[in-house]
Parts: structure tokens; sequence; C-alpha cells
């Protein structure tokens, strides 16, 4: 079916709890959410209107109205004026621990795809000799990648290590989380001092990440330490604010 057809899947809502304590709309919008971050209904999808919605199911057409402005304010659907309801990418949300990128998209079911830009030796800037603990100008391993989740853009990633990371490969980092690599080393990473922000897209970051230029980006920066208290990742990555977000959990 053409992604211009628009399509409304019925066996998701055959069982809907018509007489008990969970109203219909909450019901109909939790199947919509799960359909759509599953696939089921993929990215790019038209729905059907509401009218033609609530005559299949069986309900009004406030109910479905209510249901799908729920999913639109979560950010998985859009409302477009001559084309109707579509669905867009979903949205990878990430939690705040110290874990990588690559790691958290697997735990989500997500297909995390690398696309090395930059693995090379530089010179330590004063911002990274300071986060790593070195002298300005000491050689430093530098990685610069994107990150890719189901076939699209999420995130440019960029990283220093410290030079006994320097044989790191591009197949390496193309095939596993740094942090994995890192671990299958004997580096225990224990704790990271985290900044997350926001800023507009700078230099080549629009193309990559498929945005209008200078359009917003969600950032974080960490420095994470081992197990000795040794400095071993400095790095700034940016997101895609329509495809990505963090998590935290937060106790009175």
């Amino acid at each position: 079916m053409a992604d211009s057809d628009p399509i409304w899947p019925d066996e998701l809502f055959l069982d809907l709890d018509r007489s008990g304590p969970v109203p219909l709309y909450y019901q109909v919008s939790n199947r919509l959410e799960s359909a759509i971050r599953t696939g089921a209904i993929p990215a790019g999808a038209r729905l059907e209107n509401e009218i033609a919605i609530g005559k299949r199911l069986g309900i009004s057409r406030p109910t479905v109205r209510r249901a799908i402005q729920e999913v639109v304010d979560k950010g998985l659907l859009v409302r477009r004026r001559g084309i109707g309801t579509q669905v867009v990418q979903s949205q990878v949300t990430r939690r705040v621990e110290l874990t990588s990128l690559f790691e958290d998209l697997q735990t989500a079911e997500h297909h995390p795809t690398t696309r090395v830009l930059v693995c090379e030796v530089v010179s330590a800037s004063t911002e990274v000799a300071t986060g790593l603990g070195m002298a300005v100008g000491d050689d430093v391993f530098y990685l610069r990648r994107l990150r890719n989740t189901d076939g699209h853009p999420v995130a440019v990633l960029e990283n220093y290590l410290p030079m006994e990371f320097s044989d790191i490969t591009v197949d390496d980092l193309i095939d596993r989380g740094l942090y994995d690599i890192m671990r299958s080393r004997g580096v225990s990473i224990r704790v990271a001092n985290q900044k997350i922000g926001a800023r507009r897209a700078q230099a080549d970051e629009s193309t990559l990440l498929e945005i209008e230029k200078s359009a917003p980006v969600l950032t974080m920066e960490r420095i994470a330490f081992d197990s000795s208290g040794k400095a071993v990742e400095y790095g700034h990555h940016c997101y895609r604010p329509d495809r990505y977000s963090f998590e935290t959990t937060l106790v009175a």
C-alpha cells in the first residue's frame, strides 16, 4: 500500500472494552501509539479521517478526535492541511543514565547504524584538555559519527578519548557502541558529569541530520570517568529534537 493511501488497522481495535472504567479515547490512543512505535503503522502512513474511523470503531467523532490528538501531542502524528493526519518518525526517548546511545537504541528495539565521519588523532584543544585532564596540544583520539535509527538520522556524536584507545577501528565503531568497546578492554565507567541543552545546528549538522539550516537541536556534553577516577571520554553530541528526547525521574 502506498504511503499516500489512508489506512486504519481494524485488527488493533477489535477488543475495545466499551463497558470498563478505561475511557475509549484512552484505549484507542494507547493502541495507536503502540502501533506507531512498533512500526505496525509505518512512518509516512496517512490515517483515515475521523468520520471514517468513528464508523469503523462504532464510536463518536469527538472520541476519535481526542484519541488522535493525544498521539499528536506526543509527536507521533502530525495534521497537515490538504493531506490529513500522518505518521511521523517515532521519537527515541533516552533515560538520563550512564549508557551509550547505541545501547539505548538496541534496548528500545530500534535498529541503530553508524556512519563514521572522522576517526583520527588530533591535538587537544583547551576545552578537550581540561575535560580529559591533559595538557593543551597533547595527542587525543577524535571520533565523529552519525547515528541512525531505523534508517533515519538521529544524532551527530563527537568523542575525544585518551591515546590508549587510538587503535579502535572504523569497523569496531560501525558494529558496536563506544562504551561496549571500552568495556571489552577492561574499562569500567563509573561516573560522569553531563550537561543537556539546546542550540541551533552548526556547520554540516543540518545536512547530516536532514533538518533545515540552523534548525534547533538538543545537545549533550559528557565527561566520563573510570573506577580509578581517570577521565576516559569527553563527548559533545547533538540530536534531532523531533526524533529524540531525554527522560529522567525526580524524587522529592
